[in-house]
């Protein structure tokens, strides 16, 4: 483990956090199918629309970011900056989840959620676009 780059360190740990929040998440979402007995889709019931959706959301966003982590080790990027793009990506996801899992509205936790990953893609993709040119 010690021939690791650090920046390599960092973005395991933060992959490894985002996988457990998408296994929890998916947790959640097994536990409604359970207590409600759907097998396939959500029946129309709102708990598991709200968890079915906080995994999807989840689903949907984690794999890009976790593409970003790689690219930039690959590109040489300081452990610093995998640290802060790792934590933005977790917070804006884990806070999403949150805001979703309780309301189908607009939510504190559901809006900047989203702020928060939208944020992160676009710093990430300038500087991945840095880093190429």
């Amino acid at each position: 483990m010690d021939d690791l780059l650090p920046s390599a360190r960092a973005a395991a740990l933060w992959a490894g956090l985002c996988l457990l929040l998408l296994l929890v998440l998916s947790a959640l979402t097994v536990r409604q199918r359970q207590t409600h007995r759907v097998g396939v889709g959500d029946a129309g019931i709102d708990p598991l629309q709200r968890a079915s959706r906080a995994f999807g959301n989840a689903a949907e966003y984690i794999p890009a970011g976790l593409a970003v982590l790689a690219l930039l080790v690959l590109v040489g990027a300081p452990p610093l900056s995998l640290h802060l793009a790792g934590a933005t990506l977790l917070v804006g996801r884990l806070a999403h989840a949150v805001g979703l899992s309780r309301s189908t509205g607009p939510s504190v936790g559901r809006v900047g959620g989203m702020i928060v990953t939208y944020l992160f893609l676009l710093c990430a993709a300038v500087t991945l676009i840095f880093y190429a040119i």
